[in-house]
């Protein structure tokens, strides 16, 4: 076991480093990160994401104890002191009209513990994102653009075609510590307290690039924000010969206020003969408003799964965000209610098998149907994806109270359109995650 503790303790201290690289740029790479508070990040563990996202009326994956922070009632069920932590990269190509670009990103995905209390409770602790911003892109306006007549009649026409660069980058951070617990046979029921934090930048600049020495103007706008946030949930289980089981699920998330500072700077600049950016000349505004607050939504999370233990499982989820609501400093954020739809199971051919392997592992699929917040160019925009995911123990020592599996899962999607001049997105994620379960903090008895 000595190996897959080093192992385990390497991939963990990787995904700090990528993390803390992480903190500095921007994790993701798309144009509707630019709308609120950047793209929301689902919050799930790499066991789940292969599923299709299903995680409501989720306890158990594969017979391991698994840190489920979308319903926190599931923390009744972990046996196991438990560590979690993995990576996620992302590779998108975004289309428009005007040509094709693509970007990719490695971040942190989640690091995670949970400690069982009792037999029937737990609690947990983790970090995870909450969201992500960042985008960069830039439109010119050519030569002769806006012409207006002149008094005299003539024609007044601009020969310099006109750069709008518009770039963000940041997002939010959420610190979770929750409890779950048992109450008889089938009622699990528990709750997230949780921290959010983090920086949202961006910037818009105007250049005129074919005339030089022309002052070329930047907005840039900063909030630091963070607050307290509240998660609960509840599972139902109703049981059936043969370990197979039913279970009901919903959970929520509380839509609490943040704090956010907001600093806006407005400044002049100039681009020497070769292109490169000249020290600001000067700054016109420089304020920073008194704290104010970002109003979250009130999110609602309906499942229902049913599994055979240590062979298969099979649920469906339904989330409401309630995200016309979100406002930033007094004023709405200009989004709509969201709508997602989560299918998904895993299968396990044979859990006790002792000669083959592949007949251990986790094989998971999934669909996912998200009708986002964002209404664009008066265009509603979806995301569809496809998800697929293997669940991998690896060998142990039978004697052992130590259990290892690493979690690969990955999600194919498309987000966005071509029509109505919007930005259409096709991406993959792949996520990688690292599981311990193991008996620690427990008092041994000897006869």
């Amino acid at each position: 076991m000595i190996k897959y503790t080093r192992l385990f303790v390497t991939f963990l201290l990787a995904a700090i480093v990528f993390e803390a690289k992480a903190q500095s740029t921007a994790t993701t790479s798309s144009p509707y990160s630019k709308y609120g508070i950047g793209l929301i990040s689902d919050q799930l563990l790499p066991q789940n994401i292969g599923m299709g996202g299903i995680a409501t009326a989720v306890n158990l994956v594969g017979g391991y104890s698994t840190i489920n922070v979308i319903n926190p009632a599931a923390y009744g069920k972990i046996a196991f002191t438990t560590i979690d932590a993995g990576l996620y990269t992302n590779f998108t190509t975004d289309k428009n009209s005007f040509g094709t670009g693509k970007n990719s990103n490695t971040r942190l995905s989640h690091i995670a513990f949970a400690i069982p209390v009792t037999k029937k409770s737990a609690f947990s602790f983790g970090l995870m994102p909450y969201s992500e911003l960042g985008y960069s892109y830039k439109q010119t306006l050519p030569k002769g653009y806006g012409t207006s007549p002149s008094p005299s009649g003539s024609a007044n026409v601009d020969t310099n075609s006109v750069n709008y660069i518009y770039s963000g980058q940041g997002g939010l951070s959420k610190v979770f510590l929750g409890y779950g617990f048992g109450i008889g046979k089938h009622l699990l029921i528990g709750a997230n307290f949780s921290y959010i934090f983090g920086n949202l930048e961006e910037d818009q600049s105007t250049e005129i690039p074919n005339l030089y020495g022309t002052l070329n103007s930047r907005q840039q706008e900063s909030n630091h924000v963070n607050g307290i946030n509240y998660d609960y949930g509840v599972q139902y289980s109703i049981d059936f010969p043969n370990f197979k089981h039913i279970i009901l699920g919903y959970s929520a998330s509380t839509g609490n206020k943040l704090n956010v500072q907001n600093t806006f700077i407005v400044s002049q600049y100039t681009r020497d003969a070769s292109g490169n950016e000249n020290v600001a000349a000067d700054t016109l505004v420089n304020t920073q408003s008194p704290n104010a607050k970002i109003l979250l939504p009130h999110i609602n999370h309906f499942g229902i799964s049913y599994q055979k233990e240590g062979s298969f499982l099979v649920g469906v989820d339904y989330t409401m965000g309630q995200w016309s609501g979100l406002s930033i400093a007094g004023t709405n954020a200009g989004l709509e209610n969201s709508r997602t739809l989560n299918v998904g199971g895993q299968i396990i051919p044979n859990v006790n098998s002792l000669s083959n392997y592949l007949a251990l592992i986790n094989y998971q699929l999934g669909f996912i149907y998200d009708q986002t917040y964002l209404n664009v160019n008066n265009t509603n925009i979806k995301r569809y994806a496809a998800t697929f995911g293997l669940g991998i123990p690896l060998p142990h020592d039978r004697a052992s109270s130590a259990f290892y599996k690493i979690n690969f899962s990955a999600e194919v999607g498309k987000r966005g359109t071509l029509a109505n001049g919007l930005v259409q997105e096709n991406y993959v994620n792949f996520h990688l995650g690292f599981t311990l379960n193991d008996r620690w903090f427990q008092r041994y008895k000897f006869e």
